[in-house]
C-alpha cells in the first residue's frame, strides 16, 4: 500500500505568487462573516477560492514517523448560463514522507494531482448537488509520491444550506480507477468526506470534515482509513479579503497497519466572493 502524507513546507514562488495575486484583486461585495462561512463550506459554492490544507499524520510506518500533505486546492466556478455552474476543483499535493526504513532519508516533492469538474445547479437553494468526473494525473516528482498511471472516476456531492439555518451538512464522495498501462500496480481508490458545520454569528463555526478513504485492492485488514473528530473555524479579513481558517483533529479508529493514528488538520481559504 502506497501511502503519501505531509508536513507544512512552503511551496516557495507558487504560494508567494498566488498570496501576492490575491491581494492584488478588487475588493468583492460586502458580505457578513457568516454568509462567507457558509460559502466557504459549500464544495459547488459559485466563489472563487484557494485553500491551502495541510495534514500532519504522526506514528506512520514502522519508525513511527510523522508525515504530512499539504494540498493546495484552487476552485474556479464557471458559469455556464443562467441555470448551470461547472466548479473545477484541483489538488496539487506537496509532499514530504519520510523514509520506512531506519537508514533511508526524507522525500520531499509533488505528488499527483487530481482535477475535478462538478456540474451543478446556479440558483439551487436548501439541498444543493453537484457532479462530475475526477482526473488523477501522474505529476509526481518522484516514484515514492505517487503513481505513474492516470487516474479516472467518478465525483458527486450533496449538502444542506439554506438561509436562516446555522447547519451547513453533506457528503462529498468519489472512486479513481487507473486507467492505461504503466510500471506501478494499478490502483483502485475510494473516498468519502462527511461534512458538519454549525455557524455562529461573526463568522466563528465548529467542523467535523473527516477524510474516509478505502484502498479496493489492499488487504482487508490494510483497506480502510476511518477518522472521527473535529474543530473550530473563524472567518477573518485581510483589508477586505476574506479568509476562512480551521483546524481540525481526528483520531483514527480504523487505519492500515502502516497507517497513522492521529492527523491533524490546519487549513487556510483565501476568498473572492462574486
Amino acid at each position: 500500500m502506497r501511502m503519501t502524507f505531509v508536513r507544512w513546507k512552503s511551496s516557495g514562488m507558487l504560494g508567494l505568487l498566488a498570496v501576492s495575486a490575491m491581494l492584488a484583486m478588487p475588493a468583492q461585495a460586502e458580505l457578513s462573516a457568516e454568509e462567507l462561512a457558509k460559502m466557504a463550506q459549500n464544495p459547488v459554492g459559485n466563489l472563487i477560492s484557494v485553500p491551502f490544507q495541510d495534514n500532519v499524520n504522526l506514528n506512520v510506518g514502522p519508525e513511527k514517523s510523522t508525515q504530512n500533505v499539504l494540498n493546495i486546492q484552487p476552485v474556479i466556478p464557471i458559469d455556464l448560463n443562467a441555470d448551470w455552474n461547472i466548479i473545477t476543483r484541483t489538488i496539487i499535493p506537496v509532499i514530504s514522507q519520510p523514509a520506512f526504513e531506519p537508514w533511508g532519508d526524507r522525500t520531499d516533492g509533488i505528488g499527483d494531482i487530481q482535477f475535478t469538474a462538478f456540474l451543478s445547479p446556479a440558483n439551487a437553494n436548501g439541498w444543493i448537488w453537484g457532479v462530475g468526473p475526477i482526473v488523477q494525473l501522474p505529476t509526481n516528482s518522484n516514484d515514492q509520491l505517487g503513481n505513474d498511471r492516470w487516474g479516472l472516476g467518478p465525483s458527486f456531492v450533496v449538502l444542506h444550506l439554506a438561509h436562516g439555518d446555522p447547519w451547513v451538512y453533506g457528503a462529498l464522495t468519489n472512486n479513481v480507477w487507473s486507467v492505461g498501462s504503466g510500471d506501478d500496480a494499478p490502483y483502485n481508490n475510494f473516498l468519502l468526506q462527511p461534512f458538519f458545520n454549525y455557524n455562529f454569528p461573526g463568522g466563528l463555526y465548529l467542523v467535523s470534515a473527516p477524510v474516509i478513504t478505502a484502498n479496493w485492492k489492499a488487504d482487508d485488514s490494510d483497506r480502510w482509513t476511518v477518522p472521527l473528530g473535529g474543530g473550530v473555524g473563524k472567518i477573518f479579513h485581510l483589508g477586505k479579503l476574506p479568509v476562512n481558517t480551521q483546524f481540525q483533529a481526528f483520531y483514527n479508529v480504523v487505519t492500515p497497519d502502516d497507517g497513522p493514528n492521529w492527523t491533524l488538520r490546519l487549513q487556510v481559504q483565501f476568498m473572492f466572493p462574486k
